[in-house]
């Protein structure tokens, strides 16, 4: 079903109508039809479109213009130049012819993809309206007739093959070849001196996405040598790692040791600010003692103590206070014989007074 409405969609732009008109595909999310599914069959007999009428667009019907080549390992130097061909004129429906891989490897050489992969890769691009499976290494008339061809493009560089200094000289004689610009470092055979160059690379690769030593035409022996290089590049991968992380480690720890030794120091200035104002020449810790030892010794020895003056300083007052005076010793300690003979008296007067009745 998918295939007869392709071919639905690309009938009218494959084959000639009544006006000789080609349409456009309708779409750019549909593939390219191949010419097998398109009718070049036209009521009317076919006549190019001069040079002058396609780029001023003025002919009834699209200039069909047409290119050909390997296209092995579709790159971006093949979707340039299709581009280009395709936008050689204001009415452009773009043929597209691949040749086979019995063709290719009989006149340029082995390709890594094959004829249905490199078929199908043309079919995808955007500027393709239509592929030509199996195409000529050297176009005939007989080709240009049957394919309804106004034009042919490729780059103005001589293409020499086949035993021909350029294949398409007699295409250039018969004005109808429309060069392009090639893109320069980019191809198919750099792409492939690439893989050439790092074959070991590529190859470890693919071994460690599970591709057999049979698969990649590897020997046993460097089969083996390649998973030891893949464990060496594992241990050395885990050791940049290691580093990695240790640096780090290193660093945050640097980096916090440092905010410690400025919060450290930051408290140390306080603590010992502190510390002075406490307990330094002028601080107050000394004048609290002094306010105490003040209190201490007022309370032990009073001010008004009538043996000491008020212009004394507490410790005199204190070493007087401590001293009794001569008349004071005499009254708090008297003699031995007065207070015998106080004593004496005081029994006696008792005596007396007891008297038996």
């Amino acid at each position: 079903m998918v295939g007869r409405r392709r071919a639905g969609a690309r009938g009218n732009g494959g084959r000639q109508g009544q006006r000789g008109q080609a349409a456009p595909r309708r779409t750019l999310m549909e593939p390219a039809a191949f010419a097998s599914e398109t009718s070049q069959e036209s009521h009317s007999p076919y006549q190019r479109i001069s040079l002058a009428q396609a780029r001023r667009g003025t002919s009834d019907r699209p200039a069909r213009v047409y290119a050909d080549g390997i296209f092995d390992l579709f790159h971006s130097g093949h979707a340039r130049a299709l581009m280009q061909a395709k936008n050689l004129f204001p009415n452009c429906y773009l043929i597209v012819g691949v040749c086979s891989d019995k063709l290719t490897h009989k006149y340029k050489g082995f390709t890594v993809m094959t004829e249905e992969e490199r078929y199908e890769a043309l079919r995808h691009c955007r500027y393709v309206d239509e592929v030509v499976q199996d195409a000529p290494w050297t176009l005939t008339p007989e080709f240009l007739e049957k394919h309804k061809i106004d034009f042919v493009t490729h780059d103005d560089i001589p293409y020499a093959c086949a035993g021909s200094h350029d294949v398409y000289k007699h295409i250039k004689e018969a004005g109808m070849f429309v060069a392009t610009q090639r893109t320069e470092g980019i191809s198919t055979s750099d792409i492939i001196t690439r893989i050439v160059r790092d074959y070991d690379v590529y190859a470890r690769r693919n071994l460690q996405r599970g591709y057999t030593a049979k698969e990649l035409n590897v020997s046993y022996i460097n089969e083996k040598k390649y998973h030891l290089q893949n464990q060496v590049d594992k241990m050395k991968k885990k050791v940049k790692t290691v580093e990695e992380k240790s640096k780090h480690f290193v660093y945050k720890v640097e980096e916090k040791s440092h905010d410690l030794i400025l919060k450290w120091e930051e408290k140390s200035r306080e603590f010992i600010g502190n510390f002075l104002q406490l307990f330094g020449p002028d601080g107050a810790w000394k004048q609290m003692f002094q306010e105490h030892r003040g209190r201490m010794l007022q309370a032990l020895s009073p001010y008004h103590s009538p043996s000491v003056s008020p212009s004394s300083s507490p410790s005199r007052t204190r070493s007087q206070s401590r001293s009794p005076s001569p008349a004071s010793r005499r009254t708090l300690f008297p003699p031995k014989d007065a207070s015998s003979s106080s004593m004496s008296e005081e029994d006696d007067d008792d005596n007396n007074t007891m008297t038996p009745l």
